[in-house]
């Protein structure tokens, strides 16, 4: 009974939360339904959360319905387990903590060993960070208690018209990264277990097995695929704890260093944002809340969790294995065996990722360029009897393979999740978010909050800048000693 409603509630997650958050390049803003035509579904689902009311001057209060308006009808399942009925707090809380607890957590300890109590002090800071851009965006969804826009692009085309463009171009570019991240945390993973192949070897294994992605059209299969990736990674994490937990009397806290190392720092804090980035989604998980006024509760606590996690892994891994550690974390096995099994799982893990953010990029861009004309510059991917067609496959494939090119390119986990992170990271849960709010509310704004937004921007830049630096020499070095 657990077991179904735990996979019911990920069927959800990824119908009514992921995909629904690929937004169209070719939608404009009157496609999107006005306050009043919008559905309500649970009190108040479509006014202005009562913790955002306080910014503004004027609030909408609750209006009686009309004796003669017809009752809403109880919600129709969708045919996938997952019923269309709006979610409580606790059940958004999964979905933030499902995106912002993801398999990179692996990586973790060796950001402990390499950047030390500055690695820790990043995984609280960027937690707070997030928290609070992520109430930002949620802000501009908003005009005088009336929920004017609901989306990220929504947000950043009424900024500039045209710029919601970026933010997609950044959404695809994450997703992508995401698919190869998982190619190269699989191919090391293997390697160390089995070494008579090497990286590249068990990169083009692995991408062998992932071409069935190219025929996956049916979101039910995703999230199946998603459900026992998360028991996997419960699974995974609990071994892993248990074992560093049994060397607690080993421990010395003083092996985690003060100093700091300005070429690695930023790499590391990339990658910290990197973990942490669930922006993207955050306005259609405020719009299907039971009660939106519960979201700034719902995601302070659903980081802070993250945060504590975060640290408290990352501590147990490196304050067990010491200068041992490995960029992942279960390569720190000193038991060849016990090493095999959990990378195994670890493997398994990744394999079922990849279907997610790869089908999530599949759906972007056939979307946005294959729904055929006029209304996209290609013609459709499926044929009149709704199957999809020959050339749309081999294009599917050719993506798959792209994402084994650009691993088989820059095989090296932590240099390419901190690049990743400084880019596409900072844009969308740094700086685009305090932009947007800066911008979109300034009239509601004192100056405290200004200065706020403003801080979070210089900051975000000044990460981005440096971490783009700094992460590019890295991922140059480790290339440049792999070759000689």
């Amino acid at each position: 009974m657990a077991s179904n409603r735990f996979q019911n509630l990920q069927n959800w997650t990824n119908k009514h939360v992921f995909s629904n958050s690929l937004d169209y390049w070719n939608q404009e803003m009157h496609d999107v339904p006005s306050y009043q035509n919008q559905q309500t579904s649970g009190e108040g689902s479509n006014q202005r959360p009562d913790h955002l009311e306080t910014i503004e001057e004027t609030a909408i209060s609750d209006q009686p319905l009309p004796d003669d308006v017809p009752k809403q009808q109880e919600p129709a399942d969708d045919g996938h387990g997952a019923s269309s009925e709006p979610i409580s707090a606790l059940q958004a809380a999964w979905n933030v903590t499902n995106a912002i607890q993801g398999m990179f957590i692996v990586g973790l300890p060796i950001a402990v060993k390499v950047g030390g109590w500055w690695s820790i002090g990043a995984m609280v800071g960027v937690a707070y960070v997030c928290y609070w851009t992520g109430v930002l965006l949620i802000e501009c969804l908003y005009e005088n208690g009336v929920k004017k826009r609901k989306t990220y692009r929504e947000i950043a085309d009424f900024y500039k018209p045209g710029f919601g463009k970026w933010v997609l171009a950044a959404q695809l570019t994450e997703l992508l990264s995401t698919c190869i991240i998982y190619l190269v945390l699989a191919a090391d993973l293997l390697q160390s277990c089995f070494p008579s192949v090497d990286k590249p070897g068990w990169m083009m294994i692995v991408s062998a097995s992932l071409l069935t992605c190219s025929f996956l059209d049916d979101l039910q299969i995703v999230s199946r695929l998603s459900f026992f990736n998360a028991i996997s990674h419960l699974v995974v994490n609990l071994i892993m704890m248990i074992y560093c937990l049994s060397f607690v009397s080993q421990w010395s806290f003083s092996s985690i260093t003060f100093a700091l190392n300005i070429n690695t720092l930023p790499t590391i804090v990339g990658m910290v944002v990197f973990g942490y980035t669930s922006h993207i989604f955050l306005p259609n998980l405020e719009g299907n809340m039971k009660n939106p006024s519960e979201f700034n509760m719902m995601l302070k606590w659903s980081h802070i969790a993250a945060a504590i996690f975060k640290v408290v892994f990352g501590m147990l891994g490196f304050l067990t294995f010491g200068e041992l550690t490995q960029q992942e974390i279960s390569n720190s096995l000193p038991n060849q065996s016990f090493k095999i099994l959990v990378n195994l799982i670890l493997v398994v893990k990744a394999l079922l990722s990849y279907p997610l953010p790869f089908y999530a990029a599949v759906q972007l861009l056939k979307n946005n360029l294959f729904m055929g004309y006029p209304q996209t510059p290609f013609t459709s991917c499926y044929s009149p009897d709704k199957s999809l067609r020959e050339w749309a496959v081999t294009l599917r494939i050719i993506l798959v393979l792209f994402t084994l090119f650009v691993a088989l390119s820059v095989p090296y986990l932590v240099e390419l999740m901190g690049l990743v992170g400084n880019i596409t990271g900072t844009m969308l849960s740094f700086i685009w978010p305090a932009l947007f709010h800066l911008h979109i509310r300034q009239k509601a704004l004192n100056n405290f909050d200004k200065r706020f937004d403003q801080g979070i921007i210089i900051m975000g830049c000044s990460v981005c800048i440096s971490g783009v630096y700094f992460s590019s020499m890295e991922l140059l070095r480790a290339i440049n000693s792999a070759d000689s």
